[in-house]
């Protein structure tokens, strides 16, 4: 008896270590990988620039080490808005950025971070992971020598931050407005003046009164940035940027050089940071909200008018874009049928919620006196 169960249980060992032996061996022989990721962003905006730092602290998690990517700000290698040049040049191997900076190289560059009226993070989500255009995407970047990765979204944006209250499209005019890319064009349809200033340049620029306005991101960052002392109308919603995606954008070559699971290692982080930035913006943004009114901040929303002026020009510049660009047409068409198609079915059961709930809670609190 006692036989028969030490030759099972010698069995199961010898099993279990002729399983163990090579997932060991092949441990053993995983190469040394050693990556800069050149971030957008600084340091100060946790968030936004703690989404790469997801990524490299998961990678090195699941590669037991062996697969390292350093995290630099923006500035520290390259300023802000030049990430995709050095990915692409491979000065770094990688850099995690907002690809609608890069408009001016191409506007198709948008669609893969976000575009005047367009969708939330959820459609956003939906498009890239399910609806086809991470692969629209990816065909066009890779004419960059770049493959992306969604890796992060803040969800809709407030509209900024403006000295002087905006009651008609007449007040948009003249404006200097830190506002770059698309919105920038629509802007400029209604007598804005645009500037494309990284997120750290925003504040002084503000404070010395080269520009009336500006727009980051929402509550929690902009309270940081500290824009509710030098501007106190703080507008929603931003309609250029509903849903913004960020990327890591990826060197193709030093991509194709990773071994697969390496590969799967770093899909899977992205993924993961993908869902880490919204959710601690929805967890942070309240609370930073109700200090900024704390400190006096005047909170307005765009007025109807503004708005309808806005979504006019906006796909004025749509049809503009599409009848001299092959590239931004291809994706423009694919992406609107989609972003239809989801307002459709939002409209059914969240859009109806969402009010419903806003409502039945101002009713509750008008009850507590």
């Amino acid at each position: 008896m006692e036989r028969r169960k030490f030759l099972k249980t010698a069995g199961l060992g010898l099993a279990a270590s002729s399983v163990a032996a090579p997932a060991l061996a092949q441990s053993a022989t995983m190469p040394e990988v050693n990556w800069r990721c050149a971030s957008s962003f600084p340091k100060s905006l946790d968030t936004i620039f703690g989404a790469a730092e997801v990524i490299s602290k998961r990678v090195e998690a699941a590669t037991n080490g062996k697969f390292k990517i350093r995290v630099f700000a923006g500035g520290e290698i390259v300023p802000g808005l030049q990430v995709l040049d050095a990915v692409k040049d491979g000065t770094v191997e990688c850099g995690h950025t907002a690809n609608y900076y890069y408009f001016g190289k191409d506007p198709t560059f948008a669609f893969d971070c976000a575009v005047p009226f367009g969708m939330t993070a959820r459609m956003q989500n939906a498009w890239m992971y399910v609806g086809g255009g991470l692969e629209l995407m990816r065909e066009f970047f890779k004419t960059h020598n770049v493959i992306q990765f969604p890796a992060g979204n803040t969800g809709a944006q407030m509209g900024g931050w403006f000295r002087k209250e905006i009651k008609t499209v007449k007040d948009m005019q003249g404006l200097k407005m830190r506002i770059g890319g698309f919105a920038g064009k629509v802007m400029g349809k209604l007598g804005v003046v645009p500037q494309q200033i990284a997120g750290g340049d925003i504040y002084p620029s503000l404070e010395k009164g080269t520009i009336d306005a500006a727009e980051w991101v929402g509550p929690y960052d902009d309270e940081k940035l500290g824009f509710y002392k030098v501007a106190k109308y703080y507008y929603y919603p931003g309609w250029w940027e509903g849903g913004p995606q960020l990327s890591l954008n990826v060197n193709i070559n030093e991509w194709n050089k990773l071994p697969p699971a390496y590969q799967a290692a770093l899909e899977s982080a992205c993924a993961e940071a993908n869902i880490f930035m919204m959710a601690k913006y929805d967890a942070q943004n309240p609370d930073a909200m109700k200090r900024l009114i704390g400190n006096g901040v005047q909170l307005r929303a765009f007025p109807k008018a503004v708005l309808e002026a806005c979504y006019k020009a906006a796909n004025e510049v749509f049809e503009e874009t599409s009848a001299t660009n092959a590239n931004f047409k291809k994706v423009f068409d694919h992406w609107k049928a989609f972003r239809d198609m989801e307002y459709d079915w939002f409209r059914v059961a969240e859009n109806t919620y969402d009010n419903f709930m806003v409502y039945a809670m101002s009713q509750d609190k008008k009850k507590k006196g």
